[in-house]
């Protein structure tokens, strides 16, 4: 029966592709020889077949042996020869294994120095270059995205921002170069385009050809979207992408209407895929949303910042974020504990998605590094994430594409309100894929009134108010609170909701009417009200909450 045996496994090895497909010591056979045969004169019998050594297993179940032969031999030889003893009851190659376990092992990972501080990328939640804390994969999972595609120079990202230093040893090679005007005559339009010596795209805040970037902010939003992966610096989204620098913020860092729509026709005029943009702040411009709007009749992508001034969108509007045009997708930022950043704007109705924007590190002029935060460093990650989906799938519509990006985020219950419904932090992996995470956010035709207690501050409120009320509702699956009418001091006194998940909580500052709050999970909520010692407002009153059951 062994012999029979040792058949069967030595032809399996040999007969198929298990030697060649699997890792292995190399040069070095594991044989197992029968009991009956005298050990003492092995080391003998394999040197007389090559072996340079000989070394012995000590085990309990039998007589092992490990042979290492000259590697210019094939392990798949000597294996042969090694058959015709009798002596042997197999031998096998001395194989790899590797461990199994909950980190992954990717099969790619940058080696630029510093990429190990872009925790928005690979957080490992030591890894914020300011706080050096965080919780570990709250990132955009680009490592394992980067098993899937890595992206391609031929998808055009304008980014419309105070320019890129295209000098920039991270940058330099993913620029767009404009062969004609580079090889032409300087001063002169060589492509018949409009514009002169726009060799890398156009400088708007100066009406030159020079779009080179005096301030930094841009570079830094090019180096997350693609800094090269070329053992230099940090790593983008994407390793593979071509920038047109479209500058019309200036060195100062602001910049008219006038030039964003210019900017933005130019883009759509070279034919871009995605516009990247990390501005914001001016009222309603119909010449501006008319300029995005051609832009998505020709397919392109406006991705757009939601703000900083952290408020909420929905009701302060935040422009050009929240144009209502299919192409726009509005993002907030998050924390490397993916918390929304402090300074965030957001809104259920009009923030799209949320994406790293809190301690961002990449390029700044003059090669230079710097870590900055705002929703302008969450942009770029949802550009380089949709970059890397075209470089993929190619051009999707837009409606497709805006719905993706949405329904692939990481379901994040401290974003719960703060962007649409069924949304969340960006999935760089799940969007390439189309994994669509299960949503249990209830809809609004469920919700039920339930009768409560009137609560009611005097008006105006106490100094160092420190009130609390419990609400429990049986059988109750989400629970909110609607508030009639609240007048609180903002950012010091507040309102907070609070269930049985220490993960949910609600917040409620400043003023409002017939406001709906966030919902927390399961049938307790705890409502506390506390003020400060300062500043009193008018107070709050509620009358009901809602369930769904």
């Amino acid at each position: 029966m062994s012999n029979f045996k040792a058949i069967l496994v030595t032809s399996a090895l040999l007969g198929g592709t298990a030697i060649e497909a699997n890792e292995y010591v190399p040069g070095e056979v594991i044989i197992k020889y029968k009991k009956s045969y005298n050990m003492s004169s092995v080391v003998d019998k394999l040197s007389s077949l090559g072996a340079q050594s000989v070394r012995p297993i000590n085990v309990s179940f039998g007589n092992f042996y490990v042979a290492k032969f000259d590697t210019k031999h094939s392990v798949k030889g000597i294996i042969q020869n090694l058959e015709s003893d009798p002596n042997i009851e197999y031998s096998e190659p001395n194989f790899i294994y590797k461990a199994i376990g909950k980190k992954e092992d990717f099969l790619y990972a940058p080696t630029d120095p510093q990429f190990s501080k872009l925790w928005g990328l690979n957080n490992t939640g030591t890894n914020d270059p300011n706080t050096r804390s965080g919780v570990a994969g709250a990132d955009i999972k680009a490592l394992k995205a980067w098993e899937i595609e890595r992206g391609d120079r031929r998808v055009k990202i304008a980014v419309i921002d105070t320019g890129i230093d295209y000098n920039h040893k991270d940058l330099r090679d993913q620029m767009w170069v404009n062969e004609a005007e580079l090889n032409g005559e300087e001063g002169v339009d060589d492509d018949g385009n409009g514009y002169v010596d726009d060799i890398h795209g156009y400088d708007f805040a100066n009406n030159d050809g020079d779009p080179i970037d005096g301030h930094g902010h841009g570079t830094h939003c090019a180096g997350t979207i693609g800094a090269s992966h070329n053992d230099v610096g940090v790593a983008g989204v994407m390793e593979n992408v071509t920038f047109i620098a479209l500058k019309f913020l200036s060195d100062q860092g602001s910049g008219s209407t006038e030039g964003a729509i210019k900017s933005i026709d130019y883009a759509t005029k070279m034919g871009v895929d995605i516009m990247s943009n990390s501005w914001g702040g001016g009222a309603y411009s119909e010449a501006l949303k008319e300029a995005i709007e051609r832009a998505a009749e020709q397919g392109i992508i406006f991705t757009a910042a939601a703000g900083n001034s952290g408020t909420n969108n929905d009701s302060s509007p935040h422009y050009p974020s929240n144009y209502d045009v299919i192409n726009v997708i509005s993002v907030a930022a998050s924390d490397s504990s993916d918390n929304l950043a402090s300074f965030s704007c957001f809104g259920s109705k009009t923030v799209h998605i949320a994406a790293p924007g809190k301690n961002i590190l990449s390029t700044v002029k003059n090669n230079g590094y710097a870590v900055y935060s705002g929703t302008s460093m969450a942009t770029p990650h949802v550009s380089g994430a949709l970059g890397l989906l075209i470089s993929k799938e190619g051009r999707l519509p837009l409606e497709e594409v805006r719905t993706r990006v949405m329904a692939t985020s990481d379901v994040i219950k401290k974003l719960r309100g703060k962007v649409i419904s069924g949304s969340g932090r960006l999935n760089t992996y799940n969007l390439l894929t189309d994994t669509r995470p299960e949503r249990t956010d209830p809809k609004e035709s469920d919700w039920v009134d339930v009768s409560i207690e009137r609560w009611e501050t005097a008006h105006p409120y106490n100094n160092n108010a420190d009130e609390t009320r419990t609400y429990d509702v049986e059988g109750a699956k989400f629970l909110r609170v609607v508030i009639k009418k609240y007048e609180l001091e903002n950012k010091y006194d507040t309102l907070s909701l609070r269930g049985s998940d220490r993960e949910e909580s609600v917040s409620i500052t400043g003023a409002g009417e017939n406001f709906y709050t966030n919902y927390i999970t399961g049938d307790k909520l705890k409502l506390t009200f506390k003020s400060d010692r300062s500043i009193t407002k008018w107070g709050f009153v509620i009358e009901k909450i809602q369930a769904v059951y």
